[in-house]
């Protein structure tokens, strides 16, 4: 069988799959309840995908759309729609129906795909896409995708490592998306790194983050390329992944915190058997040192925690397993990776100091789709011209290089693993017509990390409800931008240049409600 070495120049996720097929096709790839397809049958099926979308005239470089819950079809055609040179553009099914529509017309998709419970959610505006529309579940009477797929060989696509893999959207909430572009290039570095951590033929991955996350591509991809097996979970529960996990003898999982911590939280936790698991990895919300101790005194198998952004750039990786006494940290850059600190002017900080932390590494995105300015303001160049990504985060390197975490320079909320950007809900919260001034803060939460929490100022002279406004509010998102509660205030806190310090009103809030549920 042929073997994937680090040293292995580069490849392309549909042609690993392709030779898995041929080398090793009864093998398993992917699993979901009583259902499964080995490589030989995911070969054939993105074949039929690829074929379909060529038959249809989607060319290489143009965009497909799926907006679905986890299934092995959504994962065939992911593979299949880039075999034929299609870019991916997996969407969030807890985004409104306008924040569909608008990322629909960003990527210029061409076909676009959803479950039942995405038709449903879309119906008001179903009349205003234009990409023909597809059922991925197979869920209504016509245009099913059973019934859209060809039976036909597709025509062979060379996929270079600058074409473009997938296009994963950083806001789908209430404001203007943003389209990060990552390449196959990228991709086939992640495909690489995971041989490091013991990803391989024998790996069976179980994936219960959602496959429209960055956080769910950096393991899935890995475990598909090197010939692994996936197991496919629709919706998280703790019970049942503990259940999924002893049945197939998982050996690797990558979870966001707040799932780590409803696992642990479990009382029957220690009686499940885990011992196969060889990595469990972690990523997208902050990570408390005391959870990570529990997990690696509970949990067989090593525990990593990945430290980046969507956008690339320089990650840092914690291996905690290796170091106990750095459970606080997100880790050292990984190998390849040049991250730095830098001052609000721009200006390289020596370590210790704090700053906003910049990266650069093989893994960076192309740049943000349609938005030439805004792939500018997170761009970052050195003396030299070297390219380094914004992460928008603040921190400072120790003398042994592991990153500590102090704030997020840009106050971003990251509730259940979700990025949730303030500045788009508060331009929603804008729109009530009583509110004079409003502002959107994270604050903690037992079973989310973080949840959003408005603070409003009346027009003068107008009486408004907080429970009136939240509900005004939360029928005009998705659900996971929904606010917690809204409070009524006089004023906002403001430095002497006007900005709003949210800092102390997480501070307030915290002081007078403690830690939501």
């Amino acid at each position: 069988m042929s073997t994937i070495t680090l040293e292995t120049p580069y490849s392309t996720l549909p042609e690993l799959i392709a030779q898995h097929a041929r080398e090793r096709g009864d093998h398993p790839a992917l699993m979901q309840d009583s259902a499964s397809l080995n490589y030989r049958e995911l070969d054939a099926q993105a074949d039929r995908v690829a074929a379909a979308l060529q038959r249809d005239g989607v060319k290489p470089g143009e965009a497909v759309a799926v907006c679905a819950a986890n299934s092995i079809n959504y994962s065939v055609l992911f593979i299949g729609a880039l075999r034929a040179g299609a870019v991916v553009a997996p969407l969030a099914p807890s985004s409104t129906p306008e924040s569909l529509l608008g990322m629909l017309s960003d990527s210029s998709a061409k076909l676009f795909f959803v479950d039942a419970a995405v038709r449903d959610a879309i119906i008001g505006v179903r009349d205003r896409i234009t990409a023909p529309l597809y059922s991925l579940d197979d869920s209504t009477g016509e245009a099913t995708y059973s019934g859209w797929l060809a039976d036909a060989k597709p025509d062979a696509v060379n996929l270079l490592p600058e074409m473009v893999f997938n296009i994963i959207y950083s806001s789908g909430t209430t404001g203007e998306p943003k389209g990060i572009v990552q390449s196959h290039g990228m991709r086939w570095a992640h495909i690489q790194r995971a041989l490091v951590f013991s990803y391989g033929p024998d790996s069976r991955t179980l994936i219960s983050t959602p496959l429209y996350s960055n956080t769910t591509l950096v393991s899935f991809l890995p475990t598909l390329g090197l010939g692994g097996t996936v197991v496919l979970m629709a919706k998280f529960d703790a019970a049942r992944y503990l259940a999924l996990a002893e049945q197939h003898k998982v050996t690797h999982t990558m979870l966001v915190p707040v799932q780590y911590q409803r696992i642990m939280a479990r009382e029957d936790f220690d009686s499940y058997d885990l011992s196969s698991f060889i990595m469990k990895f972690s990523t997208s919300a902050p990570f408390h040192a005391a959870l990570k101790a529990d997990i690696l005194q509970r949990w067989p198998g090593g525990l990593v925690e990945f430290y980046g952004m969507t956008e690339g750039g320089g990650s840092c990786i914690l291996p905690a397993h290796l170091h106990p006494t750095k459970l606080g940290t997100v880790g050292m850059p990984s190998e390849g990776h040049d991250m730095r600190v830098i001052d609000e002017d721009g200006v390289e900080l020596p370590r210790g100091e704090i700053g906003e932390v910049v990266g650069n590494s093989p893994a960076m995105m192309t740049g943000y789709l349609n938005k030439p300015e805004k792939t500018a303001e997170a761009e970052w160049y050195d003396s030299t011209g070297k390219r380094f990504i914004r992460t928008g985060d603040v921190g400072r390197f120790d003398e042994e290089g592991f990153l500590t975490l102090m704030d997020r320079k840009k106050d971003m909320i990251i509730s259940g693993g979700f990025n949730i950007y303030p500045s788009d809900l508060e331009a929603e919260l804008r729109q009530h017509s009583d509110l004079q001034d409003v502002t959107v803060v994270g604050v903690a939460s037992t079973s989310w990390g973080e949840t959003p929490v408005g603070y409003v100022v009346a027009k003068p002279g107008v009486q408004v409800s907080a429970e009136a406004v939240q509900a005004w509010f939360n029928e005009r998102v998705g659900k996971t931008q929904r606010l917690n509660r809204v409070i009524i205030t006089d004023e906002l806190p403001r430095s002497a240049i006007g900005k709003v310090l949210k800092r102390e009103l997480r501070d307030q809030f915290q002081a007078e409600f403690g830690v939501l549920a």
